[in-house]
């Protein structure tokens, strides 16, 4: 019964998300004013499949995580939140885990920002969100990949051009940004299962962790090495939530350049498969 009532809810409240409200092209020939099936997977970060699944009451027992993801990509309030929660028979999360609610403002920022490459990660450095042009960028993650510590020690890393140095470096601020969101949000046991899963599987990030490495993630310029376009050379903010512990990662490329020109191609590119 929470099953098919909350598939029901995602169907209805998908309805109300105007595309462009998502940085999405409208279109021409669409038959419902709000998202489709599969512009929700997009922004949620899971397979269209699956919200099928969901919607149609085929899909039992989402995580906490599908139903998280899903709530950001409705743009659903507070109380909206705890509704989606316990429609999909989940107790909202509570104090000591690492927040991953957007409230409503900081979806309206990001939804200015649609000409520019944005993603929102949470204090373990897991994607909540990303717009189309950033997943155009950098391409679609999903599953384990979604966290950028995960990615970058067991999984395929990214398309970031990185020296020896700049790589190290990088290492050594995601280990200690992981180990702070751990003192901060000890019960939190998404975050536990991935550290001892980083510590077991790889030697480098149990060296520094072991180490106490101390660093952070701060702003800089980066070379990201795309496949359709080349390469980009992009200054990379990342801007804290103040009381969230949520943060915002944006690519801009200096105006007037060949870098600006990638960057826009790459946002027809990597729209079109979105537009009818």
């Amino acid at each position: 019964m929470a099953t098919t009532e909350f598939g029901r809810t995602v169907r209805r409240w998908r309805d109300r998300v105007p595309p462009e409200a998502a940085g999405l092209s409208a279109g021409e020939h669409r038959r419902a004013p709000g998202l489709r099936r599969e512009e929700l997977a997009l922004l949620a970060g899971i397979s269209v499949d699956y919200v099928t699944r969901l919607e149609q009451g085929r899909a039992a027992n989402p995580s906490e995580q599908v139903v998280e993801a899903l709530g950001r990509a409705l743009r659903v309030s507070g109380p909206e939140r705890e509704h989606l929660f316990h429609a999909a028979g989940l107790v909202p999360p509570g104090q000591g885990t690492v927040p991953a609610y957007l409230t409503p403002s900081v979806q309206r920022l990001l939804d200015r920002l649609a000409g520019t490459p944005v993603a929102v990660f949470d204090a373990s450095w897991t994607q909540l969100l990303a717009n189309p042009l950033y997943t155009a960028l950098m391409g679609e993650r999903r599953g384990d990949e979604r966290n950028g510590v995960w990615r970058n020690f067991l999984g395929s890393g990214s398309r970031v051009r990185h020296t020896p140095e700049s790589l190290r470096a990088l290492e050594t601020a995601q280990v200690a940004e992981l180990r702070a969101a751990q003192s901060h949000y000890p019960a939190d046991r998404r975050l536990r299962r991935l550290i001892a899963e980083l510590r077991a599987n790889s030697a480098r990030f149990a060296e520094l962790w072991d180490a106490g490495a101390v660093g952070h993630i701060e702003a800089s310029r980066k070379t990201v090495d795309h496949p359709r376009v080349g390469p980009l050379t992009l200054d990379c903010d990342v801007l804290s939530v103040a009381g969230s512990d949520v943060r915002i990662m944006i690519y801009t490329a200096e105006p007037g350049t060949a870098d600006a020109e990638r960057l826009a191609l790459l946002g027809v590119l990597g729209t079109q498969s979105l537009v009818g």
